[in-house]
């Protein structure tokens, strides 16, 4: 008689609480802000692809103050969060996970530039673009989405 091997399935593990309810006053908020921060980024343009064209032509200074600048205030807001241990607006704790190299991120991240200089898109503000009517983006963000679903097959692969 022979013993059936029983198969072991990778766990996943979910970064954030999945039972965590939002209100739809919450949401509203939520909304606005995504609102207001797509009318800075049409009005930045930060989201133009004449913009995003100079700088993969290394034209123009405008995206590379724009990523700077950003990188800078990630930065310093991850120090302050750490040295005066901020916390959310409700009260928990904030954690930063530490994060081991993977050559897939050297591989995802090539990818991720090549795509943006193709398409003169970077999937964060697809919808502000659609919406300023660079209708040819909903292009863009079908693949993103169908390259988004395709990783999660295989990622367990990989």
């Amino acid at each position: 008689m022979q013993q059936e091997k029983s198969i072991k399935q990778p766990s996943v593990v979910v970064p954030f609480e999945t039972t965590y309810k939002v209100s739809f006053a919450t949401n509203i908020r939520y909304l606005i802000a995504g609102t207001l921060f797509g009318i800075i980024l049409v009005k930045s343009e930060v989201i133009s692809c004449f913009r995003i064209q100079e700088m993969f032509h290394f034209q123009s200074f405008h995206m590379y103050g724009v990523i700077g600048s950003a990188v800078v205030t990630g930065m310093v807001s991850y120090w302050l969060i750490r040295k005066l241990g901020l916390k959310t607006f409700d009260g928990k704790e904030i954690k930063f996970a530490p994060k081991k190299f993977h050559k897939g991120t050297v591989i995802g991240g090539l990818l991720f530039g090549f795509g943006w200089a193709l398409t003169g898109a970077c999937p964060g503000p697809l919808y502000a673009q659609i919406g300023n009517g660079a209708s040819i983006i909903i292009v863009t963000l079908f693949s993103a989405l169908v390259g988004t679903w395709v990783y999660g097959r295989i990622s367990h692969k990989i």
